[in-house]
């Protein structure tokens, strides 16, 4: 009988824009060679030095809506007037390879996603702190004064969303952090279900002795 990988875990990592979840997650995955990074859709605009397919699939938001509407999408939400969303197929396919996925998406995502898919695991990033958000924000010279004052409005109400995650990780020191997320991914591969699935054939073994 051929071996089959056991199926990935899927991963959501929320956090509110500037709590440092993108940097976490990226380094994360360069730890970690069976995890990967779903690459979302967004009908926003792309900001320089990002790459189609690489950090999003651009798309018109005539397209995303039909996309939408053909029930293409494992999880969608409209964030700053923009719509983002996770491909079925993408998800399903990384999986089915034995890969951890992670979805990077707002808590409304986040919700769809365990809705859907109860198994999953959520994970939330905190700033330590309002004052070091705001800081991280007019540091990162994206935005104006009046969209940092919207994000940090946004940002209260997102953090308030952190009694339904599964795990919580603070980002006041980014190693520490780092360090974290990667226990939590590691320790998801030892989970009775998923060796279950993995050890299938040792499992069956052992239960004929």
């Amino acid at each position: 009988m051929e071996d089959h990988p056991a199926t990935g875990n899927l991963l959501t990592v929320s956090a509110p824009s500037g709590a440092g979840k993108t940097s976490l997650v990226r380094a994360l995955i360069e730890r970690r060679t069976h995890l990967s990074v779903s690459v979302s859709h967004t009908t926003r605009p792309m900001r320089p030095g990002e790459v189609d397919g690489v950090n999003y699939h651009f798309i018109s938001k005539q397209g995303f809506l039909e996309a939408r509407a053909s029930g293409e999408f494992f999880e969608w939400a409209e964030v700053f007037g923009h719509f983002y969303g996770t491909a079925k197929t993408e998800v399903a396919s990384r999986r089915a390879a034995g890969n951890d996925v992670i979805l990077e998406i707002d808590w409304q995502g986040a919700r769809q996603v365990k809705a859907v898919c109860p198994e999953s695991c959520c994970i939330f990033v905190l700033p330590p702190s309002i004052s070091e958000l705001e800081n991280r924000l007019t540091q990162r010279g994206q935005d104006n004064a009046e969209t940092i004052r919207r994000r940090m409005a946004e940002a209260q109400s997102e953090m308030a969303r952190w009694p339904d995650a599964d795990y919580l990780v603070l980002n006041d020191d980014f190693e520490r952090a780092l360090a974290e997320l990667t226990t939590i991914t590691d320790g998801l591969r030892l989970t009775r279900d998923y060796q279950s699935r993995n050890l299938a054939k040792v499992l069956e073994d052992l239960g004929h002795h």
